[in-house]
């Protein structure tokens, strides 16, 4: 018996505010089998799916089958995105090495376009992937309402609304969300620091030493080293006493 899932409370994030921006090239460009006129369309359309889902898809990575299937009009858009969710790749790239909440947090960026609300709903989904697995939790995803009125059938998922009213935008998914979770990060040995052998710094113009300033001759100094007479050792070992005390 699967449990259902937990309620959790939306926040006001950027995604769930109506814009009325000028479109700009910061705007998500929306690709949908809606209005594909060409072949050409249809390659653009499955790119833009690769790079949501995968960010980057290698020859070795691409799914031709349901490519296929796709040009052919067997399945919809949103059948394609639950076939890429479902496969190898995202399964070695993604699943596998993280533990359920990041995945769970994976997903609800890549397929709701959206960053999660709160711990409360990564913790719901993450209990629906231990109970349903990760079909079913993908297949809960693609079917909730949310998607289904952003996105329908036809629609690739992209971030929505990533522009803000300062002008300024969100940062994509793919970049301030790493793909291995911290353990698996660490595991794998990166990300390695890399320091520099010197640490190099500007002084100003007006700041830098005149000539005569004795800054300029402190590193001189320091290479002569101790040039002076060395300590004597003195010990009571070798004092002659009787020869030191005075005749009286």
């Amino acid at each position: 018996m699967s449990i259902p899932l937990l309620e959790y409370t939306p926040s006001s994030q950027n995604s769930r505010v109506r814009g009325y921006e000028v479109p700009s090239d910061e705007q998500p460009r929306v690709f949908s089998t809606d209005n594909l006129l060409s072949s050409g369309d249809y390659d653009n359309l499955i790119e833009s799916a690769y790079r949501q889902i995968f960010f980057h898809a290698f020859a070795s990575d691409r799914e031709k089958f349901l490519e296929s299937q796709l040009r052919n009009g067997q399945i919809t858009v949103r059948d394609f995105i639950r076939g890429l969710c479902l496969s190898n790749t995202f399964t070695n790239s993604f699943y596998n090495l993280n533990s359920n909440y990041k995945f769970a947090e994976h997903c609800v960026q890549k397929i709701l376009g959206r960053d999660v609300y709160n711990e409360a709903e990564k913790i719901a989904w993450s209990i629906v992937i231990a109970t349903k697995g990760r079909a079913g939790f993908v297949n809960d995803l693609l079917n909730s309402d949310e998607y289904l009125e952003n996105f329908g059938d036809n629609i690739v998922p992209f971030q929505r609304r990533r522009v803000l009213p300062s002008g300024a935008s969100e940062v994509p998914f793919n970049i301030k969300n790493p793909r291995y979770d911290a353990y698996y990060r660490r595991k794998l040995g990166f990300p390695k620091a890399s320091w520099q052998a010197a640490v190099r710094g500007y002084k100003p113009q007006e700041k830098q030493p005149k000539a005569g300033d004795p800054a300029l001759f402190a590193g001189m100094a320091k290479s002569l080293g101790n040039i002076g007479n060395q300590p004597q050792s003195i010990s009571p070992y070798n004092i002659d006493y009787q020869n030191l005390v005075p005749r009286r």
